[in-house]
């Protein structure tokens, strides 16, 4: 296990490194930061001023040597909109928002996702299966944007029963997170079933049975422990997603996550904190697949990792 961790994190800082040129490279051909941060009106003196201040002066290997220190640094840059709040504080403010609808939305999809799977498959080929499938394939076919307008003007401008937009109690979870759960309720649903329809023709399953173990010890214990690897891996990954790729939801509800300034940042062509959003996004996908793969072990014994 200790081999296994150990390669993972090797890889975890090449997968960095490399983001790290790309990100830096893209910085410096989207546009000149000087021209953003200078008025029109500003002389060649003020533009060289501004170079020598954030480097611009130097080769590019050395630029990007002092950027990769930066980062270790914890300075990720300055915004250049507003009072040019360094970035790595604007997504430190922004991130608990984001990991609190992320981690709302992924329980409500564990637990709608997963009994309907197991629902599904017990009773493959009935109308519960059927049910079930139906919901999945709904839930994977709507467009996110239009299901959060919709549930807005029922339950917001309609009925008056929720806020439309805003962040700071319990209601205003509730449109957001429904919305954001759907797609990965029908995913959850789709893979547990799959997984447990074949893990209940095992034949560890078939002896369970013929032991005269309980219908319910065997699907609930049994079967489920093994059904949730392929849901381990898709929840992983999916809640990094969830977390930084909600840019849709969160400027629908005006919630001010990490993907909502994401979204400004590029509308402002604010490339310091489009950097540092791109940084923290890979390395909080790669942090969860590890943490992923970590939990294979947990949840099937027979895995085992660092040996032959």
């Amino acid at each position: 296990m200790l081999s296994f961790i150990s390669k993972r994190f090797g890889e975890m800082a090449v997968a960095l490194l490399l983001m790290s040129v790309v990100v830096f490279l893209l910085g410096r051909m989207t546009g000149d930061p000087v021209a953003l941060l200078l008025s029109d009106y500003s002389t060649p003196q003020d533009q060289a001023r501004v170079e020598r201040e954030l480097g611009l002066d130097q080769p590019l290997v050395e630029q990007y040597g002092a950027f990769i220190v930066n980062v270790f640094k914890g300075e990720l840059g300055n915004s250049i909109m507003g009072d040019q709040s360094p970035a790595a504080e604007l997504i430190l403010e922004r991130f608990p928002a984001s990991l609190q609808l992320a981690g709302v939305a992924l329980l409500i999809s564990f637990l709608i996702g997963v009994p309907l799977g197991v629902v599904a498959a017990t009773h493959r080929g009935k109308t519960l299966d059927f049910a079930a499938r139906l919901v999945a394939l709904i839930g994977q076919s709507v467009p996110i944007f239009w299901l959060g307008i919709m549930l807005m003007y029922l339950f917001s401008v309609r009925l008056h029963l929720l806020p439309t937009s805003g962040y700071g109690t319990a209601a205003h979870f509730v449109l957001p997170a429904a919305t954001m759960s759907l797609f990965t309720i029908a995913a959850v649903t789709r893979l547990v079933r799959a997984s447990m329809v074949d893990i209940l023709n095992a034949e560890y399953i078939k002896l369970a049975r013929i032991k005269g173990l309980p219908e319910s010890v065997v699907i609930w214990k049994h079967a489920l422990r093994n059904s949730l690897i392929p849901v381990l891996t898709f929840m992983g990954s999916f809640f990094a997603n969830m977390i930084t790729g909600a840019v849709v939801i969160e400027t629908v509800f005006a919630w001010p996550g990490i993907g909502r300034l994401a979204y400004e940042a590029i509308l402002n062509r604010d490339f310091p904190v489009i950097q540092a959003v791109v940084l923290f996004m890979t390395a909080l996908f790669i942090g969860a697949n590890l943490v992923v793969d970590l939990l294979y072990a947990w949840v099937d014994p027979r895995i085992r990792y660092g040996r032959r």
